[in-house]
């Protein structure tokens, strides 16, 4: 059998169709799961080898429930990910019209990004989320709904028929992709990558979250997504899911991540891997002092003066 990865399912999902962009998707078994939370515990139970799972949008920001279940439970860690530019389709059942529709399904992610369409087009129409767009889909043709926003390519898998198309609230809209595994070693550096992980306080004090950046700030590491997500502690307890440039090989990234070691009550590393939107050879200069040689040159520095050699 070959080695699977799950999916957020059903079959017709952006997901799948982003999954699908992978060279290696074209070697595995790829398994449809009816959420997030599924797909994930999958790989956990050692049932897939990795799954595919969306983690953020252009125009919400993260995805808490992949988010949440990256924070929670059993460490898994992300190898790539993958950009899709998003574009809906409202998909109804043949013969159906928009003032057919009193009820339209997708996932809730999808909501923020067709709200103004809707609000023009089927004011009175109610919204009831489902577990992804296809399964929207899947609803509307088993009757439970009247239309639901879903690739155009889901039509066909369906039996639907696409009433609109090219639905958009935010030009350019993308969502963002990770494949998740098992921690292991993490892939080498390609000189275009991403640091992602969780951080916890020891303690809720002024300037607490500055503590935290100036971690980053200090060693010239840019971040590219902050998020705080409750720990379910209480209220006010929160933890802060962090993307930053650069790979943990990267003496700036390793030692970023050793000082937040040290000044917070957990860390939890969530993997260095390629970026989607970027190559090598458009990642500039790091800022002046910050190279791995002048790492490695300040380094020298303090064990020559620690030998009287300065």
């Amino acid at each position: 059998m070959p080695a699977s990865y799950a999916y957020l399912g059903p079959e017709g999902t952006f997901t799948e169709v982003a999954l699908r962009t992978l060279p290696e998707a074209a070697t595995r078994q790829l398994i449809p799961y009816v959420s997030v939370q599924s797909a994930l515990d999958a790989v956990r139970g050692g049932e897939a080898e990795a799954a595919f799972v969306p983690i953020e949008n252009s125009v919400e920001g993260g995805i808490t429930t992949t988010l949440d279940e990256l924070v929670a439970g059993k460490p898994l860690m992300i190898y790539r990910e993958v950009l899709l530019s998003i574009t809906f389709a409202l998909l109804v059942r043949p013969g159906t019209s928009l003032s057919d529709i009193k009820t339209v399904s997708a996932h809730p992610a999808a909501q923020p990004q067709v709200r103004n369409w809707l609000r023009t087009n089927l004011p009175d129409a109610t919204w009831e989320s489902a577990a992804s767009n296809a399964d929207a889909a899947r609803l509307v043709q088993e009757g439970r709904y009247d239309a639901a926003f879903a690739g155009e390519f889901a039509a066909a898998r369906y039996g639907l028929t696409a009433l609109e198309t090219g639905i958009h609230d935010a030009e350019n809209a993308q969502t963002r992709f990770v494949l998740v595994g098992r921690p292991a070693r993490p892939a080498a550096p390609t000189g275009a990558d991403k640091t992602s992980v969780v951080l916890w306080q020891r303690d809720d004090h002024p300037g607490g979250l500055r503590d935290l950046l100036g971690e980053f700030a200090a060693r010239g590491v840019n971040l590219m997504l902050l998020q705080s997500r409750p720990t379910g502690a209480g209220i006010g307890n929160y933890c802060f899911c962090i993307d930053a440039e650069g790979h943990i090989s990267d003496r700036r990234v390793a030692e970023t991540l050793m000082g937040l070691k040290r000044i917070c009550l957990q860390v939890r590393y969530l993997g260095s891997y390629p970026r989607a939107d970027m190559s090598p050879a458009d990642v500039g200069a790091p800022l002046p002092g910050t190279s791995d040689d002048e790492f490695t040159s300040a380094a020298d520095w303090v064990a020559r003066c620690q030998d009287g050699r300065f």
